[in-house]
């Protein structure tokens, strides 16, 4: 029997999982292979799941980690892929919060162990979000350390928006970290395919558990019953706390016509036009969240 390559994508909230799904489902779909696709989100709501496309098989996985909350979940999703599409390869996106390993372990169900071949943990690094860890509390940082020491390959992303020394010194510090593995750098998670397929899983030592508790992670979803004001909206970005660490979503605004998406990520908002127009609402995803405040602030600048 053929087994099913199974690739784990990891990394902490903004830092280009997406992206990286997206151009390699790209590249998947010219090679004629059959691809699935396994998101996990902390939130309630769906947001991500527009990057793929109707024809791939697709599993969600929301309001809770595979790792820790919803183990049972995801060995039935994923062997509900196994018996009803026979995919050639899976990727599995997990949250920002997920300790690689432990959602590997979750792969290795007796159900269909043996069905899958463990190609290996991809964890892409926010370049300036790495150069500033500071601002994150400690179990964040043992979280980047973590998602880095146990990856297979890691992916040192936006590093357009870095100097030449500045990446030398983070290739320094993550290859200090991860020894087993190789490292690529790259801009809006843009990597050949033909790398990814080189990886071999390799056996991981101790890892130090992740826990969405220690961390204090929250959601927050806000639905706006109008348009939004750009002008407010920036501001709020300037002034909310460090902790909110990821923004993403629908909204209208109402300098302009149709609907966007907005993406955000250690202080980078990125608005998209789309095409459809979604349901506006946005998910926050940090740590300690004042869901009061935020509904307040997010009131006071809808039209």
């Amino acid at each position: 029997m053929s087994q099913t390559e199974v690739y784990i994508l990891g990394g902490f909230l903004g830092a280009g999982k997406t992206t990286l799904l997206k151009n390699l489902l790209k590249e998947e779909k010219e090679t004629g292979r059959k691809i699935a696709v396994v998101m996990n989100e902390l939130g309630k709501e769906s947001i991500d799941s527009d990057a793929v496309p109707d024809d791939i098989p697709l599993k969600e996985l929301l309001n809770g980690c595979v790792c820790c909350t919803m183990q049972g979940q995801f060995e039935t999703q994923l062997h509900l892929l196994l018996e009803d599409h026979g995919p050639d390869v899976i990727y599995i996106e997990t949250t920002g919060a997920a300790h690689p390993v432990e959602v590997l372990d979750s792969c290795l169900s007796p159900l269909f162990a043996d069905r899958l071949q463990m190609k290996g943990i991809i964890s892409i690094v926010d370049g300036s979000r790495w150069d500033a860890q500071d601002h994150l509390s400690i179990p964040v940082r043992r979280l980047l350390i973590e998602q880095v020491k146990h990856a297979d390959l890691v992916l040192l992303n936006k590093t357009d928006l870095l100097s030449e020394a500045e990446q030398a010194e983070i290739v320094r510090q993550l290859q200090a970290i991860q020894v087993r593995g190789s490292l690529i750098m790259t801009s809006h998670a843009k990597v050949n395919l033909a790398d990814i397929r080189k990886m071999t899983g390799s056996r991981k030592g101790e890892i130090e558990k992740s826990d969405i508790g220690k961390l204090h992670m929250k959601t927050y979803v806000h639905s706006f019953a109008g348009s939004v004001d750009l002008e407010g909206f920036e501001q709020f970005l300037r002034e909310m706390p460090e902790t909110i660490y990821r923004i993403k979503g629908y909204v209208s605004f109402s300098e302009s016509e149709g609907t966007f998406s907005v993406q955000y990520s250690y202080g980078m908002p990125l608005y998209m036009k789309e095409p459809l127009k979604m349901k506006p609402l946005l998910v926050f995803i940090g740590e300690n969240l004042n869901h009061s405040w935020i509904s307040e602030k997010m009131e006071e600048i809808t039209r």
